[in-house]
């Protein structure tokens, strides 16, 4: 999911100027990437709305064939995917330029966000990210851009699950119908206690609109996860940079013994002992401020609110 990668050495002027004459080149594919992404995504919202109106369970044995049929068996199907995917993509896009935009404040070189189309019939998207050229000097500008991306998505995210919660509807027993499962974060729980009060989080079938929340629910979740050069680990080295080290070892144990819940945390754990582990060092003694220190236990609190720890089951 969404993560960006630092780099170690300075830009030049010159170096500046040649990385965004690339980033203008680029621009084509940051399009048809965001393009893809739209289409595979609206391809399983698509799918998500056939089941939803049919009131046949979220996810069984039959969706793969349903995604990638029903999404293209007439225009007016596929385009029933898109309360699905415009809301996902909002999600994500929010969270991405929080980032991108804190860049573009303090001066740091970054790219605009690439999104990652997939075939899952979950998510149909593994999530975006931006690349961040430039070495970041201070601390305090490396927690501002860490904490604007989860702050900026979940800006989104919540009003995204009130709305989808509003168009879900009661079925007794639906959500224990099918061959998967989501788990229901903390955020999703309270929501549903307001909107369907007295009613069992099993009986209530989520509209695909509060689906795509609970998709950025989880891309928070795993964005704020203190290890390495997640969002998380980002927070945690700029409060605490001589701890960021003990942290992403803990977290990452953590994962691990996560993993006899769910087979995805040990994938996760791997993925990032290889590809985020290390924190590029920033020489910098300067005290984040109480501001900041509070702005951290928010993220912290937002992590509580978006994470679970069987996130799919069968």
């Amino acid at each position: 999911m969404p993560f960006e990668s630092l780099s170690r050495g300075d830009l030049s002027p010159e170096s500046r100027g040649s990385h965004l004459f690339a980033g203008v080149r680029r621009l084509w594919l940051h399009v048809v990437l965001f393009l893809t992404t739209l289409f595979t995504t609206t391809l399983v919202g698509a799918g998500m709305q056939y089941n939803f109106s049919h009131n046949l369970p979220f996810f069984d044995g039959d969706h793969w064939s349903r995604v990638y049929l029903a999404g293209l068996s007439s225009p007016e199907a596929f385009l029933s995917g898109f309360p699905f995917s415009v809301t996902l993509l909002t999600i994500l896009m929010a969270h991405e330029m929080g980032h991108y935009l804190a860049c573009m404040y303090y001066g740091v070189d970054a790219t605009l966000p690439y999104f990652l189309p997939s075939p899952m019939p979950v998510t149909g998207t593994f999530g975006a990210f931006i690349r961040i050229h430039s070495a970041i000097t201070s601390k305090r500008v490396l927690f501002d851009i860490g904490v604007a991306g989860p702050l900026a998505g979940f800006i989104f995210l919540v009003p995204a699950l009130g709305v989808g919660l509003a168009f879900s509807k009661i079925i007794p027993g639906i959500q224990q119908q099918g061959s998967l499962h989501l788990g229901a974060p903390a955020l999703q729980w309270l929501a549903e206690q307001m909107i369907f009060p007295g009613v069992a989080g099993s009986d209530i079938y989520l509209h695909p609109v509060a689906r795509a929340a609970w998709v950025g629910m989880f891309a928070t979740a795993l964005n704020l996860l203190p290890i390495g050069q997640l969002d998380g680990g980002h927070i945690v080295y700029a409060l605490a940079g001589r701890h960021h080290r003990w942290a992403t070892w803990g977290f990452l144990g953590i994962l691990v013994v996560l993993g006899k819940f769910w087979n995805g945390w040990w994938l996760w754990a791997v993925m990032l002992f290889f590809l985020a582990r290390k924190h590029p060092p920033i020489y910098d003694e300067t005290r984040p401020g109480a501001g900041r220190i509070r702005l951290g236990l928010t993220a912290l609190l937002l992590f509580l609110l978006c994470f679970t720890v069987v996130p799919i089951s069968d």
